[in-house]
């Protein structure tokens, strides 16, 4: 059974309940996940270390090993960003775990994993703001990954 760790790093923000353990499970039976939430400036920090990108990200996922990975979610992003993706700031967060999953699983931006976050939101939405999801490739870097590692082939 998968299982997500879950931790805070931002001040004074809470975190949404989400099924995170569920969503997990689905995507990635039997790994662990570390899901860490960061402020913009740790957030932009781990991109430029790890990535050598300059702004900050909505959501960065690497493997740790076979059967574990992290995903950082920058919370301040996430929430700005929601609105322009037409959802809510806990499916817009729900969205971007989902996201960081499907590349620990080998899966690459383009069709066949937008429609896995379709339907992967859609059975796991926690209100009704499941609302078309068009969008959410847009702007592609936002939420590019760690180059060479197992969850980004």
């Amino acid at each position: 059974m998968a299982a997500v760790s879950i931790r805070n790093f931002t001040r004074g923000t809470r975190v949404p309940r989400l099924p995170y353990d569920r969503v997990a499970e689905r995507v990635l039976p039997a790994w662990e996940i570390s899901l860490v939430f960061a402020g913009n400036v740790r957030a932009r920090s781990l991109n430029v270390r790890l990535r050598g990108k300059s702004y900050t990200p909505n959501v960065l996922s690497y493997a740790l090993d076979k059967q574990s990975g992290e995903i950082i979610i920058c919370l301040p992003e996430a929430r700005r960003q929601a609105p322009a993706y037409g959802m809510s700031e806990s499916n817009f967060i729900l969205y971007l775990f989902i996201h960081g999953l499907l590349h620990l699983a080998g899966r690459p931006h383009g069709a066949t994993m937008e429609r896995w976050e379709q339907r992967l939101l859609a059975e796991f939405a926690v209100s009704s703001s499941r609302t078309s999801h068009g969008a959410t490739h847009r702007n592609r870097n936002r939420h590019r990954h760690l180059p060479g590692q197992a969850g980004r082939r």
